[in-house]
């Protein structure tokens, strides 16, 4: 079985407060990215599970990939057999598009259906959050508001049809640790949901990313990024989650012309 494990984007992004687990409570809004995409393959087989990749290389020993830990997973809470998966990694990572994250619902999706369990989404969802704060998101892949760690989802209508993305990253990537060194926790004036409702062209004064302030400060050339999209004619730019990927919302087709941008994608919404 073959899936394209796309990415996301985070439309706004508010740290509310600290739990006492230890994780924070989060507003945002996830928006799927079908032009950007993993390819993960997976297939049943006799013997020991194994685990190969190509593309961008994921410095990792093999058990601590996301694929791998999401077969862990099925197989201790459904015994699930054995298979080969197969990653060709296209998103980067360290990026906040949630790239591993997909990944790993990738797989818990291809064995749901490769060994006939019947699993209902929202048992999909619950299986999904073991593994992380994203990975929910990418059972129902369709806009949602995430709240609490990600995994409490509301289907969202957004303005978005016909615009294009533009997704680039710098040649820096920031770590989930960093990137909430130093954020402040604060539950915002107005609601995330309730700015996304105002027109479009207006997102840029009440959407934010909590993340920007200290990651700008940090890396200056992700600033840069997002100022570059403004340049360029965006109506909407951003970090997307905890960065370094910035993103930018056009009415037309952008021409980003930047020598320093590592990884620069566009797509169709």
């Amino acid at each position: 079985m073959i899936l394209k494990a796309n990415c996301k984007i985070n439309l706004g992004l508010d740290v509310l407060r600290r739990r006492e687990d230890g994780f924070h409570d989060l507003e945002t809004v996830m928006v799927p990215v079908s032009g950007v995409y993993d390819v993960v393959e997976v297939e049943r087989v006799e013997g020991t599970s194994t685990f190969c990749q190509s593309g961008i290389v994921v410095d990792c020993c093999v058990e601590d990939n996301l694929c791998m830990k999401a077969l862990r997973l099925m197989q201790r809470l459904y015994c699930v057999g054995e298979v080969a998966i197969r990653l060709d990694k296209r998103v980067p990572f360290g990026a906040g598009l949630g790239g591993g994250s997909s990944d790993a619902t990738a797989v818990i999706l291809a064995l749901n259906e490769l060994f006939a369990l019947g699993l209902s989404e929202a048992r999909l969802v619950e299986v999904a959050a073991m593994i992380g704060s994203d990975t929910p998101f990418f059972v129902r892949n369709t806009p949602q508001l995430c709240e609490g760690r990600g995994e409490i989802m509301t289907p969202v209508l957004l303005p978005l049809e016909g615009k294009y993305l533009a997704i680039a990253k710098p040649d820096v990537g920031v770590s989930t640790k960093e990137a909430y060194s130093g954020v402040r926790p604060a539950v915002p004036a107005v609601r995330l949901a309730d700015a996304l409702q105002r027109p479009i062209t207006e997102w840029c004064e009440v959407v934010k990313n909590d993340f920007e302030k200290h990651i700008f400060e940090l890396h200056p050339s992700i600033a840069a990024l997002k100022q570059a999209m403004y340049d360029a004619g965006a109506v909407y730019a951003s970090m997307s989650g905890s960065g370094s990927a910035v993103f930018g919302i056009f009415d037309h087709e952008p021409k980003l012309e930047n020598n320093t941008i590592k990884y620069l994608k566009i797509t169709k919404l």
